[in-house]
């Protein structure tokens, strides 16, 4: 299935490359914001504009792979609202699995691009103590920053089996937390520091993890050494995101048509 759409998608060639363009200026505006931040000031939450490019780089890094596998699970309400979702409940094979098959789009490969070459740059330009811990800590960061926001993605699907239209509700969660993982969480106020650090852990998928590669300490609350602790970050956000869809699946009562 997943072969089949990505040949759909390059059949029509001007096409993809109108998304791929599109997609890419999003990352650069982004990447520009962070520029325009730190062509005014030097350092920013203890971290200064080398710190940043790898923050930035991991953080968009995971964020756009699970966008990319994961994001169009979002859809949900589409298929709702039409009664079609009721076919998939028909096939012999769980429903979100099939959501998360349905669609693949290739152009948010440019998103990763951009990441990878802010995260590339933020390694070479930054004094880091290389060892086999610190290769382990970057591999365990891109992959579990990834589950972390592919489960607040089906977070985000679960809560439309009750809201219907609460995408912009729910997208506060999933791309708010993108633009928070983006940022040093030591800039937030306390209790925002407690959200974006336990609650919705996007502080796991670049912040910490940054903090311990660079050897910098964090806020009160956020040490460093947490870093380490991102897998459990990831169970605990599918913990909740196969709860929740669960939940969400034994609500609905089909299209009514």
């Amino acid at each position: 299935m997943l072969a089949s759409r990505i040949r759909a998608q390059r059949a029509y060639r001007g096409s993809f490359a109108l998304d791929f363009l599109g997609s890419l200026l999003v990352g650069l505006t982004e990447f520009a914001e962070v520029w325009v931040v730190f062509h005014n000031v030097d350092v920013l939450g203890g971290l200064d504009f080398h710190a940043i490019l790898l923050l930035f780089g991991l953080s968009n890094l995971a964020f756009s792979l699970a966008d990319m596998v994961v994001g169009h699970v979002d859809t949900l309400p589409t298929y709702v609202r039409a009664g079609t979702l009721d076919a998939f409940y028909l096939r012999p094979q769980p429903v979100l699995a099939q959501l998360m098959t349905s669609e693949l789009q290739l152009r948010r490969l440019a998103r990763t691009g951009v990441a990878v070459v802010s995260l590339v740059a933020g390694l070479a330009y930054n004094d880091i103590s290389w060892g086999l811990d610190t290769v382990l800590l970057l591999v365990v960061a891109i992959g579990c920053g990834a589950a972390i926001f592919a489960g607040l993605f089906v977070c985000a699907a679960s809560l439309q089996f009750f809201l219907i239209n609460g995408a912009e509700f729910t997208n506060a969660f999933t791309y708010g937390g993108s633009y928070a993982a983006s940022q040093p969480t030591s800039i937030f106020p306390g209790p925002l520091k407690l959200v974006f650090g336990y609650l919705v852990p996007v502080a796991f998928t670049a912040y910490l993890p940054t903090l311990a590669i660079l050897d910098l300490p964090g806020p009160a609350g956020l040490p460093g050494w947490l870093a380490w602790c991102t897998p459990l970050a990831a169970l605990w956000v599918w913990a909740v995101a196969l709860t929740m869809w669960r939940w969400g699946t034994r609500h609905y009562q089909g299209g009514g048509g």
